[in-house]
């Protein structure tokens, strides 16, 4: 447990961020287990509680938020109880929501996860029921999206593009936002587990290794290996750099100029949930680079704001409060933070 922590001091500027992608509602049910079902040989849950909060893009928008920037989401969520609360969750961290489109025709892409556990033993995941779709959205929706990164990208100072596959990011709506993050010397960043070569231009990529690897086409059994899949990757997507999450090695920043970082975790003792680590690395790394921060330095608090979220349980976000407490008395390259 972290002791209790004050601080008043912004680790970020609080710059405009601008996230656009798949926007999901990750459902958490609680259960107790009670005893063998007579129907099936499967468990019988008395349920306990449920609880809805942010991922995919909406996670990254949190985290942006929680983390001290000021966030404006773009995607799209139904009318339906899960993107009712997806929005009031956005709201309640001080998004600026205008980006969102709201249709009442649209399921809200959901991932329910169902925890069963008892007053003696260890909750646990036992079964995830995903409602979603990979099918584009329709040509009215992607005009939709088009108009408000019309609006929004005037007034943003960086980029963030959140792609689970869910089919938000289309070629028009990913060559509008590459081509005007180069025009306007914006920063931005891609997290996409699919189809990654398709952005070209993008400043810079996070991958973990097992992406990396799908890329690649080739398992990565040494570092000789990661370091020539990252770097084709770079010379892909004409990126300035590409940060690769490492698990319990940490993480590698390639640079366009041939710098290679290597950041160790900090901290490998605590690891309770992996969920939405990712989401929090992005989240810092381009509120680094938009204040201003070298690559290299936006890397290494991004890989510490992950080690914080994965000391908590679920999809959850890290708070300027928490990072600040953690780089207490931390130097980078003998410097103070």
């Amino acid at each position: 447990m972290m002791e209790k922590m004050e601080t008043d001091r912004k680790i970020f500027a609080e710059k405009n961020i601008l996230v656009i992608g798949d926007l999901i509602a990750d459902v958490y049910i609680n259960g107790e287990i009670d005893r063998i079902s007579r129907e099936a040989p499967v468990l019988v849950l008395n349920y306990r509680s449920e609880k809805i909060v942010a991922g995919g893009a909406g996670n990254v928008a949190n985290n942006i938020a929680t983390l001290g920037g000021k966030v404006l989401p773009i995607g799209i969520v139904g009318t339906d109880k899960n993107g009712l609360n997806l929005r009031k969750i956005l709201e309640s961290n001080n998004a600026n929501c205008f980006g969102l489109v709201i249709d009442d025709t649209y399921s809200t892409i959901s991932k329910t996860r169902i925890i069963a556990g008892g007053r003696a033993t260890v909750s646990q995941q036992i079964v995830r029921l995903d409602r979603q779709t990979s099918e584009p959205i329709s040509k009215n929706i992607e005009q939709q999206i088009l108009k408000k990164l019309d609006d929004l990208l005037p007034i943003v100072d960086g980029i963030v593009i959140s792609d689970y596959g869910l089919g938000l990011i289309t070629d028009s709506i990913q060559k509008k936002v590459i081509n005007y993050s180069r025009e306007k010397n914006i920063p931005s960043i891609v997290d996409s587990r699919y189809d990654i070569q398709r952005f070209v231009g993008i400043n810079y990529v996070k991958q973990n290794d097992s992406e990396l690897s799908n890329f690649y086409r080739h398992k990565l059994k040494n570092e000789s290996m990661l370091n020539r899949a990252a770097k084709k990757l770079l010379n892909t997507l004409q990126a300035d750099g590409v940060l690769i999450t490492r698990g319990e090695l940490g993480m590698t920043l390639f640079e366009s100029n041939g710098n290679v970082h290597n950041i160790p975790v900090e901290d490998v003792s605590e690891v309770f949930d992996v969920s939405g680590a990712g989401d929090t690395s992005v989240a810092a790394m381009i509120l680094g680079i938009a204040s201003g921060f070298e690559p290299k330095k936006s890397a290494w608090i991004s890989n510490i704001a992950a080690g914080i979220a994965v000391r908590k349980l679920g999809t959850s976000t890290v708070s300027n409060a928490e990072l600040e407490f953690v780089l207490k008395g931390k130097t980078y390259d003998n410097r103070s933070i």
